[in-house]
């Protein structure tokens, strides 16, 4: 699966990767309790997505706000899963 998305006015393309069944170990929202947007924990699907340098957030694939978290957060989109789509946020 391929998705186009424009970050700081240039056009990116974005290799996705799909997981095939399993479910999420999805976290307290990311920026705020009540934040739609998740931490995902380690499982064999998300482990090729940690690192130090980076938290893997997730948000409702339908979450009207993504816009608005990526360019808050610095995330970068690298999967979708269970209904969600995976960003890894840079540490700040």
């Amino acid at each position: 699966m391929r998705a186009l998305y424009f970050a700081s006015g240039a056009l990116a393309l974005v290799a996705c990767t799909e997981m095939a069944g399993g479910t999420l170990p999805l976290g307290a929202g990311y920026r705020d309790p009540a934040d739609q947007c998740v931490r995902v924990g380690e499982n064999d699907f998300t482990n090729q997505f940690l690192g130090d340098a980076s938290d893997l957030v997730g948000c409702p694939v339908d979450y009207e706000g993504t816009g608005v978290f990526m360019t808050e957060t610095g995330a970068v989109l690298v999967a979708v899963a269970d209904g969600y789509e995976l960003y890894s946020v840079p540490l700040r």
